[in-house]
């Protein structure tokens, strides 16, 4: 099974966005049994709070609920316990790292990396510009389904 936690700053856009995302896709490959999936936060500020409304209302766009989700933070044990954490944007990775106490074995990677336009997921909490942050989602999780399901 290969475990996925998806991590931004807060977990109510960009981060659930990419886990639903994910889910849906795996689904709809016939391999949700390979796949865990999560997402989580690297700060205390949304803890509990559900999905943010204009990011529910873009992922429903597309036939994808994510009903129940509320904001978590990460912990050092998720480090343990994923095989990959994949965050939104190089502000993620620094917290990240230091809440991990680094990266020994790897693990941390940025969701663009995937594609051939490396950099930060557009986040829509500062744009407004949910379109943009789905793009960026769906181009990164199409491409590391990709790379998962070779292996």
């Amino acid at each position: 099974m290969i475990k996925v936690l998806f991590i931004c700053h807060g977990n109510i856009c960009r981060s659930p966005m990419a886990e639903f995302v994910f889910k849906d896709m795996v689904a709809k490959a016939g391999l949700s049994a390979e796949f865990e999936i999560a997402s989580a936060a690297t700060s205390t500020e949304e803890i509990g709070n559900p999905v943010y409304p204009p990011v529910r209302r873009k992922l429903a766009e597309h036939g994808i609920s994510c009903d129940g989700k509320t904001a978590r933070q990460i912990t050092k044990k998720d480090y343990a316990c994923y095989d990959l954490l994949i965050g939104m944007d190089n502000a993620n990775i620094r917290n990240m790292n230091r809440i991990f106490g680094g990266d020994p074995d790897g693990k941390i990677r940025l969701l663009l990396d995937y594609t051939d336009r490396p950099g930060d997921v557009a986040d829509p909490w500062y744009t407004g510009d949910f379109d943009a942050t789905w793009r960026d989602v769906n181009e990164g999780c199409i491409n590391l389904l990709a790379l998962l399901a070779r292996k």
